[in-house]
């Protein structure tokens, strides 16, 4: 599986307190299941729950939240336009007035292709998403965790409070 390791190379990339303390973040695969069908092909789809566990997270939640959904945009956009506008659950333990462990929940899929290779054997591939409706105007063919640490690289992101 794919995914889980590019979201923990953005989450680093990303959220400055995680790269400090890597020991901090913990993800796991829960609920995996194969999706198959009798179709003559050995094709199949992963279907898992990704579970992220940031502990002793001392920073804004938001700055957790902006990434994982500008990866969700680029890596599972169904998860997007889906009808309850809920793309991943998360829970939050706070452990005291400066630090809480975090846990986000991300229904994930991952499409693998298996074909017979002409000098025998298999051959398996790891399929991209199908394209995306681009839900944010303005920015196209640009992975949008891109412009996220390209934003924290430049120091242009704010948390503002109303």
């Amino acid at each position: 599986m794919k995914k889980p390791e590019s979201l923990r190379d953005l989450l680093f990339a990303s959220v400055p307190a995680l790269a400090k303390k890597r020991e901090n973040l913990s993800i796991f695969i829960d609920k995996g299941r194969i999706a198959a069908r009798a179709t003559g092909s050995l094709s199949f789809e992963y279907r898992y729950t990704l579970s992220i566990v940031v502990q002793d997270y001392a920073g804004d939640l938001d700055d957790l939240v902006v990434p994982v959904l500008a990866w969700i945009a680029e890596y599972q956009p169904d998860l997007m336009e889906r009808g309850e506008q809920e793309p991943f659950s998360f829970e939050s333990e706070i452990l005291d007035s400066d630090a809480a462990d975090v846990e986000i929940g991300i229904e994930l899929t991952e499409r693998v292709k298996v074909e017979r290779r002409d000098t025998g054997g298999t051959r398996v591939t790891h399929l991209p998403e199908p394209p995306r409706t681009d839900a944010f105007a303005g920015i196209e063919r640009v992975n949008l965790w891109q412009v996220v640490l390209d934003d924290i690289v430049a120091g242009t992101v704010e948390t503002t409070r109303a």
